[in-house]
């Protein structure tokens, strides 16, 4: 059930918010959409169900398009979040898994197991008014995963949740893609996507400016960090061949350097200056990658 994106735009008007965006998500996996506001990852989600027309170029998934009768099959959290506030949290339940299809009692019981999962169960018969912002947001997650979708689609799920609750609310999902659903989110957290995505995709203004496993990503850079803690000035690594940038912290510095090669020059330089505590090389980060990507003009 691969979903396919060719040449996906969509215009308003004179201003593009998509721009001829092609990508491939591969079944059983979880695919990470990162950009800034304003980047298109919301308007790309609302042309994948089908809620905005495609201005140009085809979404296909499982070589079909997606339209109202595979609505059973998909689920969606929102980024506004889009719950009754006056209807009971079983009552809310009861009524979005009806439309996917559900009996009153196949919903109640998913959503008695997600709620004990969740440590509330106590909210099954609170409106949802009465709950905090973060466990409103728990109950919307439950309402997109109840009817156990093969295509998932979140819209900044960890946005306004606590540290616990995001490492719940990560479990679950990790889960889910475990038994076998498809899971495409959307983030401008760098740390969430690197840590939960095999393949990614990086918009800015609407075009896609990486693309890929976020292996070969990290690898086609090629830059690398290295930090060195001594008990010695290292001020003078800044003017080293092959360091891109320097940065003075506690114990040392942080380096970026154009290769791993430049690593061993700098650990030569180090020799017979005094004690190093530590020398550590490591991958740059996908907040290193999209700066780079995106540039400047990014806030």
């Amino acid at each position: 059930m691969t979903l396919t994106l060719k040449n996906v735009t969509k215009r308003f008007g004179n201003h593009t918010a998509v721009d001829h965006l092609s990508l491939e998500i591969p079944e059983k996996e979880m695919y990470g959409f990162l950009g800034g506001n304003g980047a298109g990852k919301t308007t790309t989600f609302r042309m994948i169900l089908g809620l905005l027309d495609i201005s140009e170029g085809d979404i296909s998934w499982n070589g079909e398009s997606i339209g109202y009768n595979k609505s059973h099959l998909i689920g969606y959290l929102p980024e506004e979040r889009g719950l009754y506030p006056k209807l009971k949290v079983r009552d809310q339940i009861i009524y979005l898994g009806k439309l996917r299809g559900m009996t009153k009692d196949e919903a109640v019981t998913e959503l008695a197991e997600w709620l004990d999962r969740f440590k509330v169960p106590e909210y099954m018969d609170k409106k949802v008014e009465e709950l905090s912002k973060g466990n409103q947001q728990k109950i919307q997650f439950i309402s997109a995963v109840l009817h156990k979708p093969k295509l998932l689609i979140l819209d900044e799920p960890f946005s306004g949740l606590d540290p616990i609750n995001v490492e719940m609310l990560k479990k679950a999902v990790v889960e889910l893609k475990e038994q076998g659903t498809s899971i495409v989110f959307s983030s401008h957290r760098m740390e969430h996507v690197e840590e939960l995505c095999e393949h990614l995709c990086i918009l800015h203004k609407g075009k896609q400016v990486v693309q890929g496993s976020l292996r070969e990503i990290k690898q086609s850079f090629g830059k690398k960090n290295l930090i060195v803690h001594a008990d010695f000035s290292l001020e003078f690594l800044q003017n080293h061949p092959g360091v891109v940038q320097y940065k003075s912290i506690m114990d040392g510095c942080e380096l970026q350097i154009e290769n791993e090669a430049v690593s061993q020059t700098i650990f030569e330089a180090l020799q017979g200056k005094g004690f190093i505590r530590k020398f550590d090389l490591e991958e740059p980060s996908l907040n290193d990658i999209f700066i780079e990507k995106v540039g400047a003009s990014y806030e």
